[in-house]
C-alpha cells in the first residue's frame, strides 16, 4: 500500500461525491456548534457538558462521514443525509468511548516523547471504521485496527502526514482571510466552512486506508448497521 495511491483515490472520490459528503459534514458541525453555544450560557456546568457534547458530536460525524463513504463507493450515493447519521446513532455510545480512550492515550504519547503518540495514532487510526463497517465493540475495534496496520505502519504513518498537511495547509488559507475580517461571527461561520470542507476529506483518506489494508490483508464478513 502507497500512501499517495491512497490520497489520490481519495482526492477523485472526493471531487466526484463532495456534494454529498460535505453536507453531511456541514449539518453535523452547525448542530454542534449552536448546542455548544447554548450549553455555554448556563455557565461552567454548560460548558463542561458542552466539551463532552463536542467529543461524542466529533465521532458521530467520523461514523456518518465512514458510511457515507462506504456508500459512494458503488460510484453512487443510495442513503440520505438523515438516513446516514440515523445509521450512527446505536454507535455514538462505542464511537464517543472508543474516542476518548484513544485520545487521551495518544495526547499522554505526543506530550511525553511525541513519538509514542505518532506510532498509538498510527495503529489505531482505523477505530472508526472497525466499529461502523465490522460492528467491533471497543476493545475489539483497537485490536482490529492494530491487527490491519501491522506490517504497513509506515504507509500508514504516510497517509497521516499527508491528510495532516493538506489540512494545515487549507487551514492556513482559511486562517489569513479570517485575519482580514476579523470578526467573531464570520470567523464562527468559517471555521464551520473549513471543518465542512476538510473532514470529509480526512474520512476518505482513512476510510480508503481501512479498505486497502482489508483487502491485502483479507476481508472479513462485516455486520450490517
Amino acid at each position: 500500500m502507497q500512501a499517495g495511491t491512497v490520497i489520490r483515490k481519495a482526492w477523485d472520490m472526493y471531487k466526484a461525491h463532495w456534494t454529498h459528503l460535505v453536507p453531511i459534514a456541514f449539518v453535523v458541525y452547525v448542530l454542534i456548534s449552536l448546542l455548544i453555544l447554548l450549553l455555554t450560557l448556563l455557565g461552567w456546568f454548560g460548558a463542561v457538558i458542552g466539551f463532552f457534547v463536542s467529543i461524542a458530536g466529533v465521532f458521530w460525524l467520523q461514523g456518518a462521514l465512514v458510511l457515507a463513504v462506504d456508500d459512494v463507493r458503488d460510484g453512487r450515493a443510495d442513503l440520505s443525509i438523515g438516513e446516514t447519521l440515523d445509521r450512527v446513532t446505536p454507535h455514538i455510545g462505542t464511537l464517543a468511548l472508543a474516542g476518548l480512550l484513544a485520545g487521551l492515550a495518544i495526547t499522554i504519547g505526543l506530550l511525553l516523547l511525541i513519538v509514542p503518540g505518532l506510532f498509538l495514532l498510527t495503529i489505531w487510526l482505523l477505530i472508526v471504521p472497525a466499529i461502523m463497517l465490522e460492528n467491533r465493540g471497543v476493545a475489539e475495534s483497537f485490536g482490529r485496527s492494530q491487527e490491519l496496520v501491522r506490517g504497513y505502519g509506515w504507509s500508514v504513518f504516510g497517509v497521516i502526514v499527508l491528510t495532516v498537511l493538506i489540512f494545515i495547509g487549507v487551514g492556513i488559507v482559511f486562517g489569513i482571510f479570517e485575519g482580514v475580517v476579523d470578526n467573531r461571527w464570520i470567523s464562527f461561520v468559517l471555521n464551520i466552512v473549513l471543518q465542512s470542507l476538510t473532514a470529509p476529506f480526512l474520512a476518505l483518506a482513512w476510510t480508503t486506508t481501512y479498505y486497502e489494508l482489508r483487502d491485502l490483508k483479507g476481508a472479513e464478513p462485516t455486520a450490517a448497521v
